[in-house]
């Protein structure tokens, strides 16, 4: 159990690493075109390369983390969470609307790192209503909302939204199963939402190592 709670600080401080960097804290992030230009030259985003990800209408280029242009152009951005950790007693209101109890992880998380807005695919959820990003038009998804919806929906009380994949694919963690694995659930026309179950990483702190030591959760899946 010691070993335990020492990687569990060792993940913490990770993950805030991570987080707390407006050039990491999510799998892509935007960089002005002209600053690229600029910078290294036209024939910069001309050449053959896998790290592009798509072109916004706001005159950015979307890049993996970790691309070159990614580092230097937020190299001297301030570090800090998207949306600063909550209290524990935010925590235990989010925990009354979902009727369980966090896992000790996900609870430190959200104390320790950030409400959400980091992390695989679209970001991890808040547990708090009423968060928005900048430039963004809508707020930022609240898990426990998400949860009491699918609820309604016919989704397993044990199951808990964690983030957005892609289409209509989804991140959730099971708040029951031993060692809390993430399930990635396919939403599209499932009546039973077993049936839409296409993969599980074994276990949640897997799931984020993966991602806070720069990996991609989805290699497991592929």
């Amino acid at each position: 159990m010691a070993g335990q709670e020492v990687d569990d600080d060792a993940l913490i401080e990770a993950l805030q690493a991570r987080a707390w960097d407006p050039g990491l804290r999510f799998d892509r992030a935007d960089v002005p075109v002209a600053w690229i230009v600029e910078r290294y030259g036209k024939s910069r985003l001309e050449q053959d390369r896998d790290d592009i990800v798509s072109y916004g209408s706001d005159g950015t280029v979307q890049l993996k983390a970790g691309a070159e242009e990614v580092t230097d152009y937020y190299a001297d951005a301030p570090r800090g969470p998207l949306f600063p950790p909550i209290s524990l007693s935010e925590v235990e209101r989010a925990e009354s609307r979902i009727g369980r109890r966090l896992p000790e992880l996900l609870r430190r998380v959200y104390t320790e790192v950030a409400n959400g807005g980091f992390g695989p695919d679209g970001g991890l959820a808040s547990l708090t209503d009423g968060n928005r990003a900048p430039r963004h038009l809508r707020d930022w998804p609240c898990a426990a909302s998400v949860h009491e919806r699918n609820l309604s929906e016919g989704m397993p009380p044990s199951w808990l939204f964690l983030t957005y994949g892609g289409c209509t694919m989804e991140w959730h963690v099971s708040l029951t199963a031993v060692d809390n694995p993430v399930l990635l659930y396919d939403a599209d026309s499932y009546t039973d939402p077993h049936n839409g179950l296409c993969h599980a990483t074994a276990s949640l702190r897997k799931w984020l190592a993966t991602w806070a030591g720069g990996g991609d959760v989805w290699d497991e899946v592929l």
